[in-house]
């Protein structure tokens, strides 16, 4: 897959034309699945923050909001009783993954348990686009700070990348450039702290961070 990890969606020009040269086509042209999943599993979100990322109007920062050629809603918890004769053929279909933020531990188990995780190396062609969560998913480990799902046994996600995401870099009080340096020394893999004005775009192995904002590489 083509990969644009984010901390707060497609927020600027340089992200959104980051995203159009992954699709290799307009946005208004391009077939989306939007998947809302990770936010069940965050004490902070629910219904209405749910129905605000799916209902978002025209203009919005949301992924709904874009202007997509199409876009159509993949919960992933009814994934299982579809059947993936169903559900496998949209996934195929779509264009772009857009995987909202909640909880990464929980949007994993239900990639897991839903069986999207097993079809994700199939998806040459897919472009996934994730924010917050959505992003970390996809990384080793997020780190103890981030899991709120109570039902989690680590921290310890889908390692399809190498490196991990610290999301919302001062946007909240607690998400300052030294607590993601704390965070990241005792991950034991290389991470970014970005803000929500950056992105980082992954291409057959290839990092390349895409920023109108702050951002920090963390080694290991």
């Amino acid at each position: 897959m083509r990969l644009l990890l984010t901390s707060g969606g497609v927020t600027n020009p340089s992200i959104r034309s980051a995203l159009e040269d992954l699709l290799g086509k307009p946005i208004a042209e391009s077939r989306a699945l939007l998947i809302p999943t990770a936010q069940w599993g965050h004490p902070l979100c629910g219904p209405e923050s749910v129905s605000r990322s799916v209902a978002a109007g025209p203009g919005s920062q949301s992924f709904a909001g874009l202007g997509w050629g199409s876009l159509g809603v993949l919960e992933l918890t009814a994934l299982p009783s579809v059947g993936a004769d169903r559900w496998v053929p949209w996934v195929r279909e779509a264009d772009v993954l857009l995987v909202e933020g909640g909880d990464a531990a929980y949007l994993c188990h239900w990639m897991r348990e839903s069986g999207l995780a097993g079809v994700l190396p199939s998806l040459e062609d897919t472009v996934w686009v994730g924010v917050s969560a959505g992003s970390m998913v996809l990384t080793p480990r997020v780190g103890d700070s981030f899991v709120e799902w109570p039902s989690a046994t680590d921290d310890r996600t889908l390692g399809v990348v190498g490196f991990s995401v610290f999301p919302h870099l001062n946007a909240f009080p607690e998400n300052t450039m030294a607590q993601a340096e704390r965070w990241a020394e005792g991950l034991g893999v290389p991470s970014y702290a970005i803000d929500e004005q950056t992105a980082i775009r992954v291409v057959g192995g290839a990092v390349e961070v895409v920023s109108e904002g702050e951002w920090r590489r963390f080694g290991v």
